[in-house]
């Protein structure tokens, strides 16, 4: 008992100096990463909002605070696609991290998993903060089911990044493809800029595969209250999210009986 007890403070205690490492090593300084996150994300918005109100596509939008419905989709937009980059190029079988004795694989997928996730709370709540300041008064009609479409963006993501990773040492080039197909098709496929309820019947079938089309519609029914969303669940991308993750795990555990140093190589 003791030594599992030992035992998990020591992963808990590597885990934590992992995330840190991991925060750190896309930019030096702290502060000015989280300023690049924000601004990725203001600058998503400020386009976003002119592009909408060019094409006049804000009569489609829900009745409320538009700079809300915006953030919404953007928000849940970015983590869903950063965890899916992130976790797809952290904990490969060949990463040279793993030559040290106590790191894992299991340890660079958490570590990227939630320094993701811790990156993108920090700059939601400060872009949330200066847009209740600055601009006008935000609220959320229910912000716990908000925030629970939120986690369930960043899960499939994350769960979907890692079968990217562990198919990775069989075809780098090929699945580093793919994983920008798949980010650079949410840009429309995520439904980020318009409502699920609106889409005609015969285009709907072309989002309804995406779990993060279903999750951005559900958060934006628990966001707005004069808004129902009909089309979409979350039980689907919560299956999605579990599904593969088994894949991924299964597939990562036999990759690594297998997979050779070389790989890493091939182009």
């Amino acid at each position: 008992m003791t030594r599992t007890f030992l035992g998990t403070l020591n992963f808990l205690s590597l885990l934590y100096f992992s995330i840190v490492r991991d925060i750190r090593q896309s930019d030096g300084n702290a502060l000015r990463g989280l300023f690049k996150e924000i601004m990725q994300t203001m600058i998503m918005v400020g386009v976003f909002y002119f592009m909408i109100n060019i094409v006049g596509l804000r009569a489609a939008a829900v009745r409320g605070n538009f700079i809300l419905y915006l953030m919404t989709g953007i928000f849940l937009f970015m983590t869903h696609i950063k965890a899916v980059g992130k976790i797809s190029g952290s904990g490969s079988a060949t990463n040279p991290m793993l030559k040290h004795a106590p790191v894992s694989t299991l340890l660079l997928i958490l570590s990227a998993a939630l320094s993701t996730l811790y990156i993108q709370i920090l700059a939601m709540g400060l872009i949330l903060l200066m847009a209740h300041v600055l601009i006008e008064p935000i609220a959320f009609y229910d912000f716990k089911g908000f925030m629970y479409c939120f986690f369930i963006a960043w899960a499939s993501g994350a769960a979907i990044g890692l079968v990217f990773l562990a198919l990775k040492p069989f075809a780098p080039t090929l699945m580093g493809l793919i994983t920008m197909v798949y980010q650079r098709a949410n840009m429309i496929f995520s439904g980020k800029m318009f409502l699920a309820s609106t889409l005609p019947s015969f285009i709907l079938p072309m989002f309804l595969w995406n779990p993060l089309f279903h999750a951005i519609d559900q958060a934006r029914g628990f966001t707005f209250i004069n808004y129902n969303p009909r089309v979409t669940n979350l039980a689907y991308p919560i299956i999605i999210a579990i599904v593969f993750l088994f894949i991924g795990m299964m597939l990562e555990h036999w990759a690594r009986k297998y997979v050779s140093e070389s790989w890493s190589r091939r182009q």
